[in-house]
C-alpha cells in the first residue's frame, strides 16, 4: 500500500489489469450481489432531484421499486445504497436489446437530460473506496463475475488505475491523478 494525499491505495490498483468486457458478463455487476450500489450523502440529494428526468429511462419494475423504497435506501448498518428490484438487480438498471445491463441514470446522462453520470461507486468499479475519519482506503474489489474483465485487461495491458481514470479524476481531481500516474511509473 502507498499513500497519496489522504488516500491509502492498494498496490493492486497499479499492478492488476482490468477492462470491462460487457459482451462476456452482460453487466452482471448491476444484477448480482446482495446490495444496491453504494451512494454518498451528496448523491442521495442528487438522485432525488434528477429522478423525474431519469424515470422515463427506467423499466416499470425499477420505477415500482423506487416508488416503494425511494430513490435510495439506508441499510440496517446505516449505509446508503440504490434500491433493488425484488432483492436482485439495481432499480436503475435497464437492458439493451441483447440483454446487457445498462444504467438508466447514465442513459439519461448520455441523452443530455441530466448532468449526473451515475453514482461514483459505479463509475469507479472495480475500485472501492472506504472513507475513514483521517483517510480513505482505495482497494481493488475482486469478484469472479469480472474474470473476463481481468482477462481482457491483461490482454490489452490496461492497469486498473488507467481503466478508472475518469472516475478517479471525478473523485479526487486532475492533480491527484497526475500524482498517481507518477507513482505508477516509478513503481
Amino acid at each position: 500500500m502507498f499513500q497519496l494525499g489522504k488516500a491509502i491505495i492498494s498496490e493492486d490498483i497499479i499492478e492488476k489489469e482490468f477492462v470491462c468486457n460487457l459482451s462476456a458478463c452482460k453487466g452482471a455487476c448491476c444484477i448480482e450481489g446482495e446490495a444496491g450500489a453504494p451512494v454518498t450523502e451528496d448523491e442521495t440529494e442528487i438522485l432525488k432531484e434528477i429522478y423525474p428526468k431519469v424515470k422515463p429511462f427506467l423499466r416499470p419494475e425499477g420505477i415500482q421499486s423506487i416508488k416503494e423504497q425511494g430513490t435510495y435506501i439506508k441499510t440496517a448498518q446505516g449505509e446508503l445504497e440504490t434500491p433493488l428490484v425484488n432483492g436482485k438487480e439495481c432499480a436503475y438498471v435497464t437492458f439493451t436489446e441483447n440483454g446487457t445491463a445498462s444504467c438508466g441514470i447514465e442513459d439519461a446522462y448520455n441523452a443530455g437530460e441530466v448532468d449526473f453520470r451515475k453514482p461514483i461507486s459505479c463509475h469507479l468499479y472495480p475500485v472501492r473506496i472506504q472513507d475513514y475519519s483521517e483517510f480513505s482506503a482505495i482497494n481493488y474489489h475482486r469478484w469472479p463475475i469480472c474474470d473476463d474483465a481481468c482477462t481482457l485487461g491483461k490482454e490489452l495491458q490496461v492497469p486498473i488505475y488507467k481503466f478508472v481514470k475518469d472516475a478517479l479524476i471525478r473523485k479526487y481531481g486532475e492533480d491527484w491523478y497526475t500524482e498517481l500516474e507518477k507513482v505508477a511509473e516509478n513503481y
